[in-house]
């Protein structure tokens, strides 16, 4: 099967040449159903692939597929080559499969869509680009997905772009992301400079065995870690990523949970060894970045009335838990959150399409409650992923943040405070979403009649193409914690299974006070959950839950110094650019 990697970006991209050909023809529902079989059948190949690495010995599972010679120029010599070990089928496994559960939700939240072929012409290329990042076995290879999911994602968010807001989303991602491009660019540039190849195995092997200066290592960490801010939105590079709610919402459920914004630190992890040859203080400004990103964007988020809003903004909080994780060095945590939150996120994400489904393209929470009852499923399966990102055992979500906070403990205690404050606000937030939507009275009827509606607006269950999808990311929400458990050496399935990628620059806690009292840390994570759930039960449910929004002005004061100082920077910027060219 390792032979038959190339298959496994291949078949995307046929789907998208046959749509890009025959699109018109192929139609509603075809062209939906010729995407999400082409995504599956990735998928297929990806668990073969596998399959077949788990069946060697560690050593072993490491595979190039060389296609052709990309850039025979002079030293530059870069292949088009192809990357199957732990870490990208890892990420290939969570991309196509999450893709294809998307794919499938797309075809009936999409239904009726003038443009339905178009939609699925781009999804396909955007897994494609995705699948071309992380199998990519050189860094240019790598760039190449890097930028295709820069130019899929404003394809995808500005989609309904006679809208000015999806149009000026559109625009405010790939232009941010441009800068995190930079970071990039000039990354290759010092590694090549400094090594003489971009081949991820040849610049890692130099930098575990000591060839490379600690100044270039920090050089050449420091343009990646830009360049993963941009992608993986961290302060201040985060800005795009909230109005990306723009787009539909399966492209909101695919850039934020199973590929775009993991981007950043999938490469960084990649580019471990030269992370771990670079100077102390690196990982200490990764992860502070990250902390601080965390806190910030929880603030806000406990602020939004926007069912998607309130997601996004907990995106960018849960990717910083990542990068809190990276820079202290523990880097199978950071995978194992990425994991999990691909699961919860893209059931959070898809749960609440199907909600603004229901409810006839309304997204503002105050004008919802009760839907519990009338959209079961939505419903039943929205909490268990909001018991999942709250940190509640035996969710996924509660083993992955507890990995992270336990790394940050032992590496910086003030680090790992604030994310214990940012897993408080987390399940504060999330769980005055839940009461909002599906608890206290149903406020949907007096919006209906204050808007003068006509006919049957009562909300209803969604088709079975979008609820087959929640269901089964359920589950993944409730057993994705398996895959890595605290509980002894032979639990910690994902740690054994990534070591060859990440085991040289892994640090270990073993013999800290952390590891000697993660029990402890465990039951305080487990307290801080619950205290946030309780805490925002106690504010929003009064009665029959009815809903009291607080005066929260500090979170509201957060919310408008983003969106007046910080967009507003940007938008300063771009006006000055524009007079000055106009002079």
């Amino acid at each position: 099967m390792l032979n038959l990697v190339w298959l496994i970006p291949a078949l995307p991209l046929a789907g998208f040449l046959l749509i890009f050909l025959f699109g018109r023809v192929l139609g509603e529902p075809r062209a939906g159903i010729l995407a999400t079989a082409m995504t599956a059948s990735s998928f297929v190949v990806v668990v073969g692939v596998y399959l077949d690495l788990l069946s060697r010995t560690a050593e072993e599972r490491h595979h190039v597929v060389t296609l052709f010679s990309w850039l025979p120029v002079g030293s530059l010599q870069v292949d088009m080559a192809l990357l199957a070990d732990p870490l990208s089928v890892t990420m290939a496994l969570f991309v196509t499969g999450i893709g294809s559960l998307i794919h499938l939700y797309a075809i009936g939240y999409m239904h009726g869509d003038p443009k339905f072929s178009k939609f699925f012409l781009y999804l396909n290329l955007f897994v494609f680009s995705m699948l071309m990042l992380v199998l990519g076995e050189n860094l240019l290879v790598t760039f190449l997905g890097w930028e295709g999911v820069g130019a899929c994602s404003y394809f995808l968010i500005s989609f309904w772009h006679t809208r000015d807001s999806a149009a000026t989303a559109g625009k405010k991602a790939f232009v941010t992301n441009r800068v995190g491009d930079w970071g990039m660019m000039v990354a290759m540039f010092l590694a090549f400079s400094a090594v003489g190849t971009l081949s991820y195995e040849g610049i890692n092997s130099a930098a575990a065995g000591g060839k490379i200066a600690a100044v270039t290592a920090t050089g050449i960490a420091m343009m990646l870690f830009v360049g993963a801010c941009g992608k993986s939105a961290q302060l201040p590079l985060y800005i795009w990523l909230p109005d990306a709610m723009e787009g539909p919402t399966p492209v909101s459920a695919l850039i934020h949970a199973a590929t775009m914004v993991t981007s950043g630190v999938f490469l960084l992890t990649r580019m471990s060894p030269v992370l771990h040859a670079s100077y102390p203080w690196l990982g200490d400004v990764i992860a502070t970045v990250g902390a601080l990103t965390a806190l910030f964007a929880a603030t806000i988020a406990v602020a939004q009335t926007d069912i998607k809003k309130v997601l996004a903004y907990s995106t960018v909080s849960q990717l910083g838990f990542m990068f809190l994780a990276i820079g202290s060095g523990a880097y199978v945590a950071a995978i194992f959150h990425m994991v999990t939150h691909a699961f919860f996120k893209a059931l959070l994400f898809l749960g609440s399409g199907s909600v603004i489904h229901g409810m006839h393209h309304e997204q503002d929470m105050r004008k919802m409650g009760a839907l519990r009852k009338l959209m079961p499923i939505t419903g039943f399966t929205f909490i268990i992923g909001w018991l999942a990102i709250a940190g509640i055992p035996p969710f996924a979500g509660f083993w992955s943040k507890d990995e992270i906070l336990l790394a940050a403990f032992a590496n910086n205690r003030l680090l790992w405070l604030i994310g214990v404050v940012t897993a408080l606000l987390t399940a504060y937030y999330m769980t005055r979403q839940v009461i909002m939507v599906f608890f206290g009275e149903a406020r949907w009827h007096d919006h209906a009649e204050e808007n003068g509606a006509h006919g049957d607006h009562t909300p209803q269950e969604s088709p079975w193409t979008m609820v087959t999808p929640l269901v089964v990311l359920a589950g993944l929400s409730i057993l994705g914690g398996a895959l890595q458990l605290p509980f002894s050496h032979s639990t910690k399935f994902l740690e054994h299974w990534l070591e060859p990628v990440v085991g040289h620059s892994e640090a270990s806690i073993a013999g800290s006070w952390a590891e000697a009292n993660k029990w402890l840390l465990l039951v305080v994570a487990v307290l801080i959950a619950v205290s946030g759930v309780v805490a925002s039960i106690a504010v929003y449910s009064k009665g029959k839950f009815k809903i009291i929004e607080p005066k929260i002005t500090a979170f509201v004061g957060f919310a408008t110094f983003d969106e007046k100082v910080v967009d507003g920077a940007v938008n300063c910027i771009a006006t000055e650019v524009r007079a000055a060219r106009g002079h």
